[in-house]
Formats: C-alpha cells, sequence, structure tokens
C-alpha cells in the first residue's frame, strides 16, 4: 500500500507558486511516491511532466475546474497525457452554482465532458466538499444527485474525509456505496479539539484504518493526502501524515 500515497499539491499552492520543481523534489526526498496536481502556476506542462519523469514521481489524477473542462478540454487532455494520468477531477464547484440549479447545471456539464473524453481512455471525477450536503435534489443530496450513473456515462467520486465528516457524516459509512467506483480517495483528517481545522492525517479524530481497510478490498488505487491548512510549513505537515499513514499500514491486514 505504501506505493499507493499521494500528496495533493494544493496542500503546497503558495511554496509550489515560486517553485514548482524544488517543491517535487522535496515532496521525492521525503518519500512521496506520487502528487495529485492542482494547477500548473506559471510553469509549462511539459517543464512539469519533465521534472516528474526524473523523480521518478508519479501523477495520480489532476484537479481542473469546470471552466476549463467546458472551455479548455483539448488542453486538459494534452496534460493528463503528458503526467500519464486517466483521471481528472472536478474539485468543486463556484459559489453561484452551490444550489439545485446550479447541481442539476452541473451535472449535465460534467456528463457532456465524460461523454467526450471516454472514448480517449480517460475519466472523469468529482470531489466533494460539504456544501454538496446541504441542498436535496428528487430527495437526495446533491453530491449523490451528481454523482448518479447513467446507462452511458459514469462520472467517479473522489470522496473527501474531512469534508463527509464536516458535514456531519461518518466518512466510512457514507463511502461503502462507491465500492469499486472510486479509484481516488482524499484522506483529510479534522482536528479533535472541537475547532473542526484541518490536521495532519493521523493527528486528528478520524479513524483512517478502517477507511484504508475498505479501500484495499474496493479498488482504491491512490490515497490522496490534502490539508487545506497547516499551522506549520506545508512540507512538515505532509510529512507527518506520510509517516502516519506508513504506521498505521505496517501491519495492516485487509
Amino acid at each position: 500500500m505504501k506505493n499507493k500515497f499521494a500528496a495533493q499539491l494544493y496542500t503546497l499552492r503558495k511554496e509550489i507558486s515560486e517553485d514548482f520543481p524544488g517543491v517535487l523534489k522535496s515532496l521525492k526526498e521525503i518519500g512521496w511516491e506520487a502528487v495529485q496536481i492542482d494547477g500548473l502556476f506559471g510553469y509549462t506542462r511539459e517543464e512539469i511532466a519533465d521534472t516528474l519523469n526524473t523523480l521518478g514521481l508519479r501523477t495520480a489524477g489532476i484537479h481542473v475546474g469546470l471552466d476549463r473542462l467546458n472551455n479548455d478540454l483539448e488542453n486538459v487532455v494534452a496534460e493528463a497525457n503528458l503526467f500519464q494520468t486517466t483521471e481528472i477531477i472536478c474539485p468543486y464547484l463556484d459559489d453561484d452554482m452551490r444550489n439545485a440549479e446550479g447541481y442539476i447545471k452541473a451535472r449535465k456539464e460534467l456528463r457532456e465532458v465524460v461523454r467526450k473524453i471516454a472514448p480517449l481512455g480517460l475519466k472523469l471525477g468529482y470531489h466533494n466538499h460539504d456544501f454538496e450536503f446541504h441542498t436535496k435534489i428528487e430527495g437526495e443530496f446533491a453530491l449523490d444527485y451528481i454523482l448518479e450513473p447513467s446507462d452511458d456515462v459514469h462520472l467517479f467520486p473522489e470522496i473527501d474525509t474531512y469534508w463527509v465528516k464536516k458535514a456531519g457524516l461518518d466518512p466510512l459509512t457514507y463511502m461503502q456505496k462507491f465500492s469499486f467506483k472510486m479509484p481516488i480517495l482524499h484522506l483529510k483528517d479534522m482536528t479533535n479539539d472541537g475547532t473542526e481545522d484541518f490536521a495532519e492525517v493521523g493527528n486528528g479524530c478520524i479513524e483512517f484504518q478502517p477507511i484504508l481497510q475498505w479501500g484495499e478490498r474496493n479498488g482504491v488505487e491512490w490515497y490522496v493526502v490534502e490539508q487545506d491548512y497547516c499551522t506549520g510549513h506545508p512540507l512538515v505537515s505532509l510529512a507527518i501524515s506520510l509517516d502516519n499513514l506508513r504506521k498505521m499500514t505496517s501491519n495492516m491486514t485487509n
């Protein structure tokens, strides 16, 4: 399992805007096997792909906003191919779309993207926050409405453990409906002091070992660690998360 852990680069957005290749080198030195890309921050896709290849870092999907999916899909596909990943994930919806009308529109647009990229061997996913649980459409959470499969379209879930917890649900219980439908799982922890802040994985209140055991039994290919805000340097937080994950999985059985 240790080869399935990836760092979400949104955690390091300030640092990579200053030195993207240098941050990738630091992540490799810490021991990360892969990264999930969340924008290029002024660097060319060729430069970042070359750095990844040189370091031996793999890509566990790329996060791409709905606007680019709708209006710049050719370049998005080129980036996915260059980074040697088949997973493209819509990371969120803008504020003005976080309502029933917006979710209905988003589902339609995301399904159109799936129809365009599936013949190219690419998959599209959707990453949740807590706000998709605040609206119901046709009696179900907006997240379930967006992800509902049809005969010709499958949009995979990229469930985020923190945001499910923030919405008042149990992450493990909620994700069980997505057995063998979720290639990428976001591991994000919540402080156990009642503030509901972000914490290093393993240092908060979410029990990750049963989540990881479920993932190994149900087709998860990548466990991506993200920490939206860190009290110290993000590289230190990611190192703590990786160390904790290694400890909790060292003697784990499925």
